[in-house]
């Protein structure tokens, strides 16, 4: 049938029994379209590599102190449940805080920037968009590296923590010793990809920012996915406690859980939300 075909026309209209009262209504009602919502993002990652080295330092340096706070959270929570079947369940809810703090308050946390900042360089693939998505993502990842550092060196020296705390928080890192490069870097790719699909629906989220944030990175925590940034507070942690090498803190999980993280963010997530829209673009 023809695109100019009249009844399209009529069906793609509100209903004229419609007040305009009521037709405003419907429209604000209305989720926005995958373009309006590329759109959204897009813009807002082209206004991210715009921004000055500095800004984006600082935002990326305080988003690894406050991703922090996740592993702070659940280890407090951790010490005071009992061992039941529901034990990780509860625990679990704190591993959301921190993310909470970071993308609501838009701090530049790298894997979300793995979404946002790449549209751009879908939309328009030059040497130019390639050359300010590398600078973005070296330095906002230089910026979370040296913010979850800094306060795993506090939590090391029970600085911010009691004795009791920093081995609550031990405990709960040991746990990324159960699995090799190999494995880390796959448990990487969910992780990746949650954390783009955040960026995606918060044009839409209508309010529900909070909720949406805690699921997601709930699911992140009882699933044992690895997310780098969070995930690197404690094997910096296990480094500084003499739990574990500073090369299996770097080769053994940063970098693994790094590629996982762009593969699932960059790979799947954003090369999938461009390519639903990219005909009608």
């Amino acid at each position: 049938m023809d695109a100019e075909d009249p009844r399209i026309e009529e069906e793609a209209a509100p209903s004229r029994h419609l007040s305009q009262e009521e037709v405003e209504t419907v429209a604000g009602m209305k989720a926005g379209s995958a373009r309006v919502v590329h759109e959204a993002i897009r813009l807002q990652g082209n206004d991210e590599l715009s921004r000055p080295l500095a800004s984006l330092l600082f935002s990326a340096f305080a988003a690894g102190l406050a991703i922090s706070v996740s592993v702070l959270a659940e280890s407090f929570l951790s010490m005071r449940l009992p061992a039941t079947p529901a034990f990780e369940l509860v625990s679990s809810f704190g591993y959301s805080i921190g993310f909470v703090i970071v993308i609501l308050g838009n701090l530049q946390l790298f894997t979300e920037n793995t979404v946002t900042a790449v549209l751009p360089l879908a939309s328009h693939p030059t040497a130019r968009n390639f050359g300010r998505l590398l600078r973005l993502w070296a330095i906002v990842f230089a910026g979370n590296m040296l913010g979850t550092l800094f306060v795993a060196v506090l939590m090391a020296h029970d600085v911010i923590l009691s004795p009791e705390q920093r081995e609550a928080a031990l405990a709960l890192a040991s746990k990324l010793l159960a699995h090799d490069a190999g494995t880390t870097l796959l448990l990487g790719v969910p992780s990746g990809f949650l954390v783009g699909a955040i960026a995606w629906i918060l044009p839409s989220a209508r309010s529900s920012e909070f909720w949406i944030v805690t699921a997601i990175t709930y699911v992140i925590a009882i699933g044992g996915f690895s997310h780098v940034v969070a995930g690197s507070a404690e094997a910096w942690l296990l480094w500084l406690s003499g739990r574990a090498s500073l090369g299996w803190a770097v080769f053994g999980f940063i970098l693994p859980a790094l590629v996982g993280n762009i593969i699932g963010g960059t790979g799947l997530f954003a090369v999938l939300a461009h390519g639903q829209v990219r005909g009608e673009l």
